[in-house]
This record gives structure tokens, C-alpha cells and sequence, in this order.
């Protein structure tokens, strides 16, 4: 009979244990030690000590009592990557179980894992939309998780003339991410003002015009529509302003002018691919070489400057260097621009999305309403969070330009 009910005490273990499904799970509950001040000797000094030490506790109960699925629209994105690393820790700090899961470039897998992962016992659902700026696709997750709060990143989840059909419609939705035409403008700036600085330098052929190569991540995206449109508008007010000519699209023949990861990945290799067939047609010898690129990521920067060197550019070895402008400031574009073959950057803080996102969850985790939990991830740090005008579930973390 002993041995009947050990058996039976080991498979509800075993049950209680059940996680949320996920490619990659980490159970990173650890215990919180409190340390006291062995100098205090009053009652009142006793009496904050124990308080705060129960304070303690019930944080750490909050944290373990959370289950979280996250739901990275693909693990191939480098900037996803970093947030990815940066979240971990995170995590793992504050002492949270959590479940990675990479969603592959695709909405319906994204949605079935979102559905086992409720079905598992996820209690909070952390998400970067596969379809980005889809209120649609955001509607069908807060549908597929139910009572389970959703913590959505990075990738917006309205498109233009879509506000307020998820945000501020759920009480247990919000958003953490970027202003999506802040980082074109900074990008814009930052490029008008290198221009300015090196222009005969940079006007390889001479005609006192500079030609431009932008690629562009995904159709559709927020982010990408700014970057593409900012990058280009605000680097030819800079240089309009001064007296010279606005930029011109190296290829006459592309009216969209740009070129378009079709995948929507944003990825380096698609970059790579597009650049090395351009400048097999328009380079020095033509007379009509590309004189400057833009990118709306750090991952399709790093394939230009690949395609560059291949073709003996940017090698830092005193030969001509074509300037590259990126966004998002990874590791690696970092050590391209401090070796000379990238020039700059915007910087999407990895770290900073991470820390806020794991803010808002563990704030959740306390019972506090979603708006209050956004409210007090974003006093933690006033210059890198603030909450959107009029949308009190937004919380937005500040670009910066990298060039150093």
C-alpha cells in the first residue's frame, strides 16, 4: 500500500510540473536572499527589517508563481537575438520560469504555440508578432490566450488608421517598443550631417551628386516604411538646407527605389545577394558607382559590407570605403564600425526593451493592473522609457545614434 501511494505522490509531481511547450525551456526560479544591515540594533530598524524581508518573499512567490511563453516571431533576426540574450538574464535575475519559442517567420505557428502554450498553463504571454502591424493577427493572440495577459514587443501591432483596435480595447494588452519614424529621423540626420562633412570624398565619380542603395526589410512593416522614407528625407533636408543636391537613387529604372528583403526577414544574406548584383553593374569603372548605402537594419548592413569587401571595399586597408548606415547598434555592427568598413548606426536598445518588458511581467506578476504595471516600468528611467500620448498601455524605448 506504502509503495501504491508513493507512486501516486510521484505522478501529481510530476503533473504540477507540466510547463508551457517552447523549442528552448529554462526554469530559472532561484531564491532571493535578503541582506540586513548587521549594524541595526533598534526595534524600528527590527521591524523595517522583517518587513522588507516579507516584501522580499512575497516578490519571489509573485515570480514564481509566473509561467511565461515567449514567442519570438524568428530567432534569425539579429536585433531579435539580442533581445532575446538580454531577456534571458533578465529572467533568470528576477527569478521567473520561462519558455522560449521561435515562431519561424510565421503566423499560424506562432498561433498553434501560443495555443499550446495556454493549453500547458502559461499564465503570461510575452509576444512579437509575427504579422507585424496586423491589428487582425494581434486580435486572433489575445483571442487564442484568453484571460492570459499579453505582453506584445518590438513588432507593432496596429497599422495605419487600426489605433485602438488592440490597445486600450484589452485591459490585459499592451505594447513595448520603438516610435516607429524616430529611428529614420535620427538615421536621416545622422547621414545629412556625415555628408555634409565628407562630400567630395564621398562623390566618387565627381558629378557633385550623391548616389544611394537603401534596403529595405519588409513591405508593410512600420518600422521599415519609416526607415525607408526618414533615412532618405531628412538626410536631403540636411544637405538642401546647406546648398547641395538631394540624394539620388543610383538605379533610374527602380521607382520604388529601394530594395526589399522578399522574405521579410531583413536578412544579411538577402543583402548581400541584392548589393553584390548591383555593384556588378554600377561600380567605378562604369562611372557610375553606388556612393552611399542605407539599410533599415544592422543584419542587411552587415551583407552590403560583406558584398563591399568582396568586391575590395571598405577592407580599412587606405582603399575606398563606401559609407553604410544601419540600425539597431548589434555587437557586430558595433566592431564593423569601430573597424572602419560600417559608419553608423541607430542604436535600438536590446537591453532597454528586455529590462522594461521584464518589468511590466513581473509587476503583473504582483497583481498590479496592466496601465499601472506600464507606468512604473516607464519611471524607472525617463530618458530611455516613456508612455504614448493618449495610449496608456504603449511604452515606448528611446533610439539613440551610434557611430563610435
Amino acid at each position: 500500500m506504502k509503495k501504491i501511494i508513493a507512486l501516486l505522490l510521484a505522478l501529481v509531481l510530476v503533473f504540477s510540473l507540466a510547463a508551457c511547450a517552447g523549442d528552448t525551456a529554462k526554469d530559472t526560479t532561484t531564491d532571493n536572499n535578503t541582506t540586513t544591515d548587521d549594524a541595526a540594533t533598534t526595534d524600528d530598524t527590527t521591524t523595517d527589517d522583517a518587513a522588507t524581508d516579507d516584501a522580499a518573499t512575497d516578490d519571489t512567490a509573485a515570480a514564481s508563481d509566473l509561467n511565461v511563453g515567449v514567442f519570438y516571431y524568428t530567432y534569425d533576426d539579429v536585433y531579435i537575438s539580442s533581445v532575446r540574450a538580454a531577456l534571458d538574464e533578465a529572467w533568470a535575475a528576477a527569478g521567473i520560469t520561462y519558455t522560449n519559442n521561435d515562431c519561424k517567420n510565421d503566423q499560424a505557428t506562432q498561433n498553434d504555440l501560443i495555443s499550446t502554450a495556454v493549453t500547458n498553463g502559461c499564465n503570461l504571454l510575452v509576444v512579437n508578432l509575427v504579422n507585424s502591424g496586423s491589428a487582425e493577427a494581434a486580435q486572433k493572440v489575445v483571442e487564442l490566450a484568453g484571460d492570459v495577459p499579453v505582453v506584445f514587443f518590438n513588432r507593432a501591432v496596429e497599422g495605419e488608421g487600426q489605433e485602438g483596435t488592440v490597445l486600450g480595447a484589452y485591459e490585459n494588452v499592451c505594447f513595448i517598443g520603438t516610435d516607429a519614424p524616430e529611428a529614420g529621423h535620427l538615421q536621416g540626420q545622422m547621414i545629412g550631417e556625415y555628408l555634409l562633412a565628407n562630400y567630395d570624398t564621398v562623390d566618387l565619380n565627381g558629378d557633385g551628386v550623391i548616389s544611394y542603395a537603401m534596403f529595405k526589410g519588409q513591405e508593410g512593416n512600420a518600422e521599415a516604411e519609416y526607415r525607408t522614407q526618414f533615412g532618405v528625407e531628412d538626410a536631403d533636408a540636411v544637405l538642401t538646407e546647406a546648398g547641395k543636391p538631394a540624394l539620388e537613387y543610383f538605379d533610374a529604372n527602380n521607382t520604388a527605389k529601394y530594395q526589399v528583403d522578399q522574405s521579410g526577414a531583413w536578412s544579411t544574406q538577402a543583402a548581400l545577394d541584392y548589393m553584390s548584383t548591383n555593384l556588378s553593374q554600377f561600380n567605378e569603372a562604369n562611372g557610375n558607382m553606388i556612393e552611399l548605402v542605407i539599410c533599415n537594419n544592422d543584419g542587411m548592413a552587415e551583407g552590403v559590407v560583406k558584398a563591399l569587401n568582396a568586391a575590395g571595399y571598405n577592407n580599412a586597408d587606405g582603399g575606398t570605403t563606401i559609407p553604410v548606415f544601419g540600425v539597431d547598434a548589434t555587437d557586430s555592427a558595433k566592431t564593423l564600425i569601430a573597424d572602419g568598413k560600417m559608419t553608423g548606426t541607430v542604436k535600438q536598445d536590446a537591453e532597454g526593451m528586455a529590462s522594461a518588458i521584464c518589468s511590466v511581467v513581473t509587476s503583473l506578476g504582483q497583481g498590479t493592473a496592466m496601465a499601472d504595471s506600464v507606468a512604473a516600468a516607464a519611471a524607472t528611467d525617463a530618458e530611455k522609457f516613456s508612455v504614448a500620448e493618449g495610449v496608456d498601455t504603449k511604452l515606448y524605448v528611446a533610439y539613440a545614434p551610434y557611430t563610435a
